[in-house]
């Protein structure tokens, strides 16, 4: 007879986005150990964009507690305090699902986890394999990130990517509540979600073309009403982009837009696409929740990472990238090239794939 472990440690670092393309995986655990207390060893947030894992995992039951330490610490005392209290737990299995970080850090952890107590490893990534985002042979794009994660962790089972219930968020009733509360200047209108917020230079499109797409998308659509999302140090440069839209809405008789950065968490965000038409906006975490909820999203990349690791997962999604000479820097500001990979990116572009969405 199979005892399942009491207590499962799950290691995952990183922010919004990081934490949405696991929930597959974590839905996956879950069902593996369903009896099980299951904590997450994570990070700080390493800026005020970043949201803590827990600011998304809350009301899933997936996760019951949260262990976190600073990135790249070399503090003995931050690691031994973290060492104690891994100690003083005693989890019976860990389950790895951090991002590649090589194969070298991956053992160097393995290594820690042991002095830990922990002998039951699962995904700890120290082949090439499992570090790799798997290439198609015939589209050349590369594996979804959520995929790598499934395949190092198939030992439990299958996480089901393509079932939408791996991929649900829970969202609260006080959530949906909220999020139709903020949204009651829109009335009964139909919804474009947008988001600018990225966390690296690099990924930023830019704010007059922002402003120019919605300028032009306010006179094609004026039936429709704009949310704009982020954190509170985006308002200002959505302020900027919302004046597009006004100045459109304003030839046409059309409908508002509302700037929401700063006012509503992620996960009432979340509530909020949920609501909309599209999602429009760039590499970034709120377009892994918007995903997340099944609203299509069009998504403006650069070509920092490999194409397809970061896309959002699903068919219906639109995503721009162009794959220049220097695709997959991993830059996070440019300055030598001029993002000439993103910049490429017209707003006739991005029209044309909204327009694929909404007629």
């Amino acid at each position: 007879m199979t005892i399942s472990p009491k207590r499962i440690l799950l290691y995952r670092i990183g922010s919004l986005g990081d934490t949405v393309v696991a929930l597959p995986s974590l839905n996956l655990v879950a069902r593996a150990f369903p009896g099980s207390e299951r904590r997450l060893l994570t990070n700080f947030p390493v800026q005020v964009k970043a949201p803590p894992a827990a600011a998304i995992l809350q009301n899933t039951g997936l996760i019951h507690s949260y262990l976190r330490y600073s990135i790249g610490t070399r503090s003995v005392r931050e690691l031994l305090s973290l060492w104690w209290q891994i100690v003083r737990w005693r989890p019976h299995t860990l389950v790895y699902l951090s991002v590649a970080r090589g194969i070298t850090t991956a053992r160097r952890d393995a290594l820690f986890f042991r002095l830990c107590g922990i002998r039951h490893m699962i995904g700890v990534p120290n082949t090439e394999e499992m570090q790799q985002n798997r290439q198609d042979p015939v589209d050349q794009t590369f594996e979804f990130e959520a995929a790598r994660l499934a395949r190092n962790v198939s030992e439990l089972g299958d996480a089901q990517l393509d079932d939408p219930s791996n991929w649900n968020l829970h969202l609260t009733e006080a959530e949906h509540v909220r999020a139709a509360e903020v949204l009651v200047p829109t009335g009964e209108r139909p919804l474009i979600a947008v988001s600018i917020g990225t966390k690296v230079q690099t990924n930023e499109w830019g704010h007059e073309r922002w402003r120019n797409l919605l300028t032009r998308l306010a006179s094609l659509y004026p039936d429709y009403a704009i949310a704009i999302t982020g954190a509170a140090i985006d308002n200002e440069a959505s302020e900027f982009i919302a004046a597009g839209w006004r100045e459109g809405s304003s030839r046409v008789n059309g409908g508002p837009v509302i700037n929401l950065c700063g006012l509503i968490s992620p996960r009432e965000s979340a509530a909020v696409f949920s609501r909309a038409s599209v999602y429009v906006g760039h590499d970034s975490g709120p377009m892994h929740l918007a995903a997340a909820v099944q609203t299509p999203c069009v998504a403006i990349f650069s070509a920092r990472g490999k194409p397809g690791t970061w896309f959002p997962y699903g068919r219906h999604h639109h995503v721009l990238y162009n794959q220049v000479d220097c695709w997959g820097c991993h830059l996070e500001t440019c300055v030598i090239e001029q993002k000439k990979c993103i910049n490429a990116i017209t707003v006739d572009d991005v029209l044309h794939r909204i327009r694929r969405v909404l007629d």
